[in-house]
């Protein structure tokens, strides 16, 4: 069918169409309703416990141990609040950035989003589209890549009457189809789905361990519960307003309320945070997996270098008798569309020709070669390596010395016999007329953006279709450490994949599906890896990374199936989401720590009541009180500050090291404060008291801990949180059930103060040791040695 007679559906039959609901709409569930996001954050369940307690103060008449209330009702009002925004944003970047294509309507070619196609449709579709819905060839042939469906890399030829199925892609060559199922029926919507959906189901470390551990704090607290108030009520004799309000006094202390919400809210926090920065995440997690990379895969296209491609020159080969080089690549470029920036390049540069060809070959990434059939030869211009086969030691000494200047070699050969793309592959040997040079400018920004990743410990790997040689230069123009590390990667064999990344750093002649194979053995190796990219032989192995990166001026489907998008395909940005993530973990990893004190005092300190069948001496409003300025509001300032050092470590580990002492100081202090009550007879008022007054001086000190080394925004931090305690124990006494100390109380109070610090600085040392040491063992494993894990408790205990 010949393009002029291409009409379209007129304007009329999209409108009947799109009335029908025949529109290529995916049903996309990504993103929740208003009314699921309030529906989720209400209807939890810790706040199903919190209304069982509340119910059962309410009824014993217990309202003032009620204070916990309006900060869980706070909670979850700013946990909806803040989802919601963060929804709207992410919903508006990802409008900005919707997918075009050019559709023809009423004899007219017009770009159109995606989502606005309908059945029956004709869109033009080129290298480097994704097939928008499943439809026919009509006009025109096109080869495409269906890796994401089948799993193979080998490219189809589609001509007329060939089915499409959405979510290939066209990898050379132009074609005009009709769309037959679009929406929910193609494959497009689904692929679409599960691409934005990348990170959902395996969680980041820190969300997994923070569900893990609200996971069995929620199975621990109902039967801990029913004992306290069994042992209280029926063994202890005491009444039901006491049984009921030291059993809830226990269980609030057990419950982390807070940090599930600072944790969402901090994600949510970063993500409008690196928005406004043109950054957009599709999964707010995945901030926190760029922060803990250590081996990042760049390739030098589009990342390294500008992504456009400048012609230089043309050399003539040494056994090339003429002078008609030059024509030879204009005649051949008069017959190429230029479908790819090398194409496009040399037409820029070379266009004078005229001669037509009877056959035209388009370029394709297995062949890595185009050519143009003139009657019995046929002219080949392609990679050196792929086209010169046997013959390339032969002609290598011609142009490695442009190579290894940082330009790109393209070769242009006879072929004295005819080629077709049913046959194209090289049997015989080539005669070689000469070189192209090609070149891409360094990115201006790149060089610093390296610098950064080297200063942090990150490796960079660059994986590249060009020639390793030609990679290696430009690396090591861009300043990639290790840049002389090069190998061409069709000589790697698939056994051989664990030892070419421990060795090299550039690699070079790679092929699609060869870079999902180098990430799986980067991770295979320990690594958290990242991988960049912006085209269609880029998807595989971003969707097999920890973390995917992709520029916006690439190619849709990478940028779909990516989790971070660099929406002004700026690299220099690179930075900055690290650094957000790093602000992220290193602030929630302090902040939790905060809170895991409380909640192991509590649990201790419940096991120790029911162990000596005594009444559990704070009541729900203390905790509260504690609660809201040694964990709360000190938490969620920290979580504010700027923090891009650099990850250590395990989430879980790093946060009990730092809790640990303060929980184990707490419930000894508070025991024995317990047991020395008894025996002088204090009453339950100024037991609670002393223990509340003890629990806020030990926050105090974990707090100082962990924000060591102080600067002027935790000095800050920790005056404003000890201010509002003492404003809270003068001004609201009565409120959070605070008696005054007489002398015998007043004694143990100071006593167990200083002794206090003593064990917690003990414990703090000693747990940081060990913190120290799971950090050593998390990077060596197995090769770490007595004499790592001795020097690392040592460096530990020295820290603080």
């Amino acid at each position: 069918m010949a393009k002029e007679k291409i009409l379209g559906l007129t304007q009329e039959e999209v409108e009947k169409r799109t009335k029908e609901g025949l529109v290529n709409k995916a049903v996309n569930d990504q993103f929740k309703t208003n009314k699921q996001i309030i529906a989720e954050n209400t209807f939890t369940y810790f706040n199903l416990i919190f209304l069982v307690l509340s119910i059962l103060l309410v009824l014993v008449g217990a309202y003032k141990d009620l204070t916990f209330l309006p900060v869980i009702i706070l909670n979850t009002i700013i946990g909806i609040v803040q989802e919601i925004r963060a929804k709207r944003i992410l919903s508006k970047l990802n409008v900005m950035n919707m997918v075009h294509v050019t559709a023809v309507r009423e004899g007219q070619e017009v770009q159109i989003g995606v989502e606005e196609l309908v059945k029956g449709d004709v869109v033009v579709l080129k290298a480097g589209d994704q097939i928008p819905a499943d439809g026919k060839v009509i006009a025109g042939e096109v080869r495409v890549n269906e890796a994401l469906l089948t799993g193979e890399s080998d490219e189809i030829i589609k001509k007329i009457g060939a089915e499409l199925m959405s979510g290939a892609f066209v990898v050379a060559g132009k074609a005009y189809a009709r769309l037959e199922k679009v929406g929910k029926e193609s494959y497009i919507s689904k692929l679409t789905l599960e691409a934005k959906k990348m990170g959902s189901v395996e969680q980041s470390e820190m969300v997994r361990s923070i569900n893990r551990l609200v996971k069995w704090v929620g199975i621990i607290i109902i039967p801990l519960g029913i004992a306290l108030f069994t042992q209280s009520y029926f063994f202890n004799h005491a009444g039901l307003e006491r049984s009921v309000v030291s059993m809830e006094a226990a269980l609030i202390g057990m419950i982390p309320e807070g940090l599930y919400l600072l944790t969402t809210i901090a994600l949510a926090l970063s993500a409008t945070r690196l928005a406004r920065k043109e950054v957009m995440l599709h999964d707010m997690k995945s901030v926190e997996t760029l922060a803990r990379v250590n081996v990042l895969c760049v390739d030098k296209t589009g990342t390294i270098t500008e992504p456009k491609m400048a012609a230089e020159k043309a050399i003539k080969s040494k056994a090339y008798p003429k002078d008609d080089l030059e024509q030879v690549i204009a005649n051949f470029a008069f017959n190429m569309p230029p479908d790819n920036e090398t194409m496009k390049a040399i037409h820029a540069k070379f266009n004078s020709g005229s001669k037509r060809a009877t056959t035209v070959i388009p370029f394709t990434s297995v062949n890595k070669y185009s050519a143009v059939v003139y009657e019995n030869k046929t002219i080949i211009i392609g990679a050196p390596e792929m086209v010169l086969r046997d013959q390339f030691e032969e002609y290598q000494e011609e142009f490695e010395a442009y190579a290894e200047k940082g330009y790109r070699v393209v070769i242009v050969v006879k072929y004295n016999h005819p080629l077709t793309e049913e046959d194209s592959a090289l049997k015989d040997k080539v005669e070689v007329l000469g070189y192209i040079l090609l070149s891409n400018p360094i990115r201006k920004e790149a060089k610093s953006t390296f610098e950064y990743f080297a200063k942090q410990g990150v490796t960079i790997k660059v994986i590249s279709g060009d020639n390793p040689l030609t990679v290696s230069r430009v690396a090591k123009q861009a300043g990639i450490s290790g840049s002389e590390k090069y190998i061409d990667a069709q000589t790697i064999k698939d056994d051989e994949y664990e030892e070419a990344v421990k060795n090299y750093n550039v690699f070079g002649r790679v092929k699609p599906e060869q870079k999902r194979k180098f990430i799986t053995a980067l991770q295979n190796l320990g690594n958290t890896v990242a991988m960049t990219g912006d085209g269609v032989n880029d998807i595989l192995a971003m969707k097999k990374a920890d973390c995917s990166i992709a520029m916006a001026s690439g190619n849709s489907a990478a940028v779909q199936a990516s989790q971070v998008v660099l929406l002004d395909s700026n690299f220099a940005k690179m930075p900055d989401v690290v650094n957000e993530g790093r602000r992220v973990v290193n602030n929630i990893q302090r902040s939790a720590s905060l809170f895991l004190v409380k909640n192991i005092f509590s649990l201790l300190m419940a096991i120790f009541a029911l162990l000596l069948t005594i009444n559990y001496p704070l009541q729900p409003s203390q905790i509260t009180l504690i609660s809201a300025f040694t964990i709360g509001l000190p938490s969620f300032l920290l979580a504010l500050e700027s923090n891009h050092n650099r990850i250590r470590g395990k989430f879980m580990p790093n946060v009990l090291a730092r809790a640990i002492p303060g929980g184990l100081t707490d419930w000894l202090a508070v025991g024995i404060l317990v047991i020395a009550g008894s025996y002088i007879q204090l009453d339950h008022g100024q037991v609670g008291t002393t223990a509340t007054m003890l629990l806020i001086a030990v926050g105090m000190m974990v707090m100082y801990h962990i924000s060591a080394p102080l600067n002027k925004f935790r000095t800050g931090v920790m005056a404003i949180s000890f201010i509002g305690v003492i404003g809270a124990i003068i001004f609201f006494h009565r409120l959070f059930s605070l008696t005054a100390l007489n002398n015998h109380s007043l004694f143990i109070l100071v006593i167990l103060f200083f002794a206090a610090i003593t064990i917690f600085r003990w414990l703090s040392r000693i747990l940081d040791g060990v913190a120290e040491v799971l950090v050593v063992f998390d990077q060596k494993r197995l090769k770490m040695t007595l004499g790592d894990m001795k020097t690392a408790y040592e460096r530990g205990k020295q820290k603080n």
